[in-house]
């Protein structure tokens, strides 16, 4: 309970304050906890930050896990995995992310470890399914969309600035999620 409670208290101030400007005597005065318990439960502040990005992370993915499992077509899957990233853009923006990287090797193995093992696959079974339901064409095979997503990917921090800066983040991100799926044409 102690535990979740400064961790709970890290993300909120995350939200608000850069990583760097964030003390531990901060989060104790906050959370309404000795910096002692803090030290004792995490031993330092890079551990806390990579221990509440971690807990976050798992969530995220056990809650689309959960998500994927409630039998949504393949267009409700990609809508939900934008607003997913929509709401972690909110709670980590892009810059504190790559500062958390950065600084972290542990974290950013980490990352690239459940990238491997739980993302990847969980993005090929979505792909298959949607090949399955007639929702992705046979002309495109499991590959081409990977690499269709990981340029998105690639280009997300991007697109969430510019959906942002759009004064109706929600409209933007349907126009993109339209776009993904019928191009610039719209559907034959």
């Amino acid at each position: 309970m102690i535990k979740e409670k400064i961790m709970q208290t890290t993300l909120d101030m995350l939200r608000t304050s850069e990583a760097k400007k964030i003390r531990i005597a901060d989060i104790s005065k906050m959370a309404k906890v000795s910096q002692v318990t803090i030290y004792n439960y995490f031993g330092s502040k890079e551990a806390l930050l990579r221990e509440v990005f971690k807990n976050y992370f798992d969530k995220a993915i056990r809650d689309f896990e959960d998500y994927m499992n409630e039998g949504h077509s393949l267009k409700e899957k990609i809508e939900h995995i934008i607003f997913l990233e929509k709401e972690s853009y909110n709670d980590f923006p892009p810059a504190l992310m790559k500062e958390l990287l950065i600084e972290d090797n542990e974290l950013s193995r980490y990352i690239e470890e459940q990238y491997k093992e739980r993302t990847i696959p969980l993005t090929v079974r979505i792909i298959q399914e949607g090949k399955d339901s007639g929702e992705i064409s046979d002309d495109v095979s499991i590959e081409n969309v990977l690499t269709f997503i990981q340029l998105y990917m690639n280009q997300y921090e991007t697109i969430l600035e510019m959906a942002n800066k759009s004064g109706d983040m929600d409209n933007f991100l349907e126009g993109m999620v339209h776009m993904f799926f019928y191009g610039v044409c719209g559907k034959r």
